[in-house]
């Protein structure tokens, strides 16, 4: 009777922690590093940050590089993320004679170099910031392809953030409209043979699932966000699309934006993962 009733509670103990969510740790990323000062500040509210490997969107440079050491010594983990292409800029570039998945490559080895220039262990997991939503046009995948399995090809790994925000993709086979996210479509190219497994980045900042800018010891853990096994969830994005925030607006600042507490008061995107360093880059 003694190990029965032993045995039904082991049971009942792994059913209770079947049954929790897992842990969720909080990061920021930002295009613009905080500066060295404020970093204290910040590791009280956050366990990893975004780091940029190459000249964020719309930078003429990358103030970030440099900075691994420091971030890493401040008690920080990391999400690492090389800026991708927009589709024009594929499409500018194949009439100039550099086809996608040249640039694919050429961009991957770019972000590979600097990855090992910033000292990220062997094994680390690289994500492409895809930035445009939906399914992807073939130049698109193309360059994402040739990125993605450049990178499996390293010592490092692939990784994709992109939208898993549904967005419409025309009429079904009953006639009826259908939706879609890039992670679906990027999911399928997984499916098909024609890439490697790729770790998930999901940007969904709809609310819900998104709870808003909410900066708190426990965030909501990435398979909330509508995406399985995503590896890490920004559910906040600075400034906040206003067409799907309606819901959560007065958690974001007056201006539209996501800001940590004072006295940092930095705007920023929110994500949430399962470890304090999800790219593994520690």
């Amino acid at each position: 009777m003694r190990l029965a009733h032993l045995a039904a509670l082991l049971a009942l103990a792994a059913a209770t922690l079947q049954a929790q969510p897992p842990r969720a740790y909080l990061g920021f990323d930002r295009n613009d590093y905080p500066g060295d000062a404020a970093l204290p500040e910040l590791h009280k509210h956050f366990a990893f940050t975004g780091y940029w490997l190459t000249n964020p969107p719309g930078a003429t440079h990358n103030p970030w590089l440099g900075k691994r050491e420091t971030l890493r010594n401040a008690g920080f983990g990391f999400l690492i993320v090389a800026n991708g292409r927009l589709d024009a800029e594929l499409v500018r570039s194949a009439h100039r004679g550099k086809s996608p998945a040249a640039l694919g490559r050429e961009d991957a080895a770019a972000a590979i170099a600097a990855a090992q220039r910033e000292g990220f262990p062997t094994a680390a997991i690289l994500f492409l910031d895809q930035e445009e939503g939906g399914r992807m046009l073939p130049e698109q995948a193309a360059y994402l392809l040739a990125w993605t399995e450049a990178v499996a090809r390293s010592s490092y790994r692939p990784g994709v953030y992109a939208s898993g925000q549904p967005v419409d993709d025309g009429p079904g086979p009953n006639g009826k409209p259908v939706t879609i996210t890039t992670i679906e479509d990027i999911r399928a190219h997984v499916a098909s043979g024609h890439l490697h497994e790729v770790a998930f980045w999901v940007a969904q900042d709809a609310c819900p699932p998104a709870p808003g800018c909410v900066v708190n010891a426990a965030p909501l853990p990435p398979n909330l966000s509508g995406t399985p096994d995503a590896t890490a969830w920004q559910f906040a994005q600075s400034p906040r699309r206003r067409s799907i925030t309606r819901a959560c607006g007065r958690t974001y600042s007056a201006d539209g934006n996501c800001t940590t507490p004072a006295p940092a008061r930095f705007d920023v995107d929110l994500s949430s993962a399962t470890t304090p360093d999800p790219s593994h880059g520690r």
